[in-house]
């Protein structure tokens, strides 16, 4: 397969299942290991692509962010806010640089692991969908900063593919009493310094080797996977009000076990 379709098929990947609790990073990884493409430049692809889904969901939100910005100096609810993200990005941060090697070198190599982690975050989910506590928080533009800090610890978890950043501080929000919806729409901005955060280390890392046809391949998945993820951001919210997370607790059981079940053929 031509290299320039597999950037596509990674792109459509990263920006279906970024914003929804099924580990964009494990599918994408399984998705690399069904392609066959080797280590090395396409784990980088992984990271950095991932950034582009992001930017959809900056434009999907770019009136709301703006006003945050502009109001900073004036506005006690938008330095709230700010500061909210802020913290709750920390942890994530610290763990994803103390861990990076880690992470590419082990964790990303570990199909199996991936398996198991979505199948295990999938049970969780179905869990936390039927017996989460009552929410107490409503805005995900003014939660506390104590939940904010807790939702942080939680997106930590996500070092291990298969797990999901989404996955992780959406389940940790509802436990700590964050409503559904909400929970959703903090996953989504603190998305945005985390996965800038890793774009900016993987390709400062990489920039040698980020060149000519790779680098075509890169803005390649990176656009598609834009353009995607801006589209199932927009849908996402609405479905969560209406269906909940079991949805998604049951594709991550369909595919873990898929993958177990392909990973055992000789």
């Amino acid at each position: 397969m031509p290299d320039w379709i597999s950037a596509i098929i990674l792109g459509v990947v990263e920006g279906l299942t970024e914003f929804i609790p099924v580990s964009s990073t494990g599918h994408l990884l399984l998705a690399k290991t069904v392609l066959g493409l080797p280590p090395g430049f396409w784990d980088t692809f992984i990271v950095l692509i991932q950034l582009g889904a992001i930017l959809g969901v900056v434009a999907l939100y770019f009136r709301r962010l703006w006003a945050v910005l502009v109001t900073l100096p004036t506005s006690q609810r938008s330095r709230h806010f700010a500061l909210s993200v802020l913290l709750a990005f920390l942890p994530g941060a610290l763990a994803g640089a103390l861990l990076h090697d880690v992470i590419k070198d082990v964790l990303f190599a570990s199909p199996r692991l991936i398996c198991i982690s979505l199948i295990l975050g999938g049970l969780v989910l179905l869990v936390i969908d039927r017996r989460a506590p009552a929410p107490r928080e409503t805005d995900a533009m003014a939660l506390s900063l104590k939940t904010s800090l807790l939702v942080g610890l939680f997106q930590t978890l996500a070092i291990i593919p298969g797990v999901s950043r989404s996955g992780g501080t959406i389940v940790g929000a509802m436990l700590l009493g964050v409503e559904k919806r909400a929970a959703a729409e903090f996953s989504f901005f603190l998305a945005m310094p985390t996965m800038a955060g890793a774009f900016v280390l993987d390709f400062w890392s990489n920039r040698q080797s980020l060149h000519g046809d790779r680098l075509g391949l890169l803005i390649l998945g990176f656009t598609v996977s834009l353009m995607v993820g801006y589209a199932v951001a927009k849908v996402m919210l609405d479905f969560v009000s209406r269906r909940g997370f079991a949805p998604f607790g049951w594709w991550r059981i369909l595919v873990g076990a898929a993958g177990l079940v392909l990973l055992s053929l000789p």
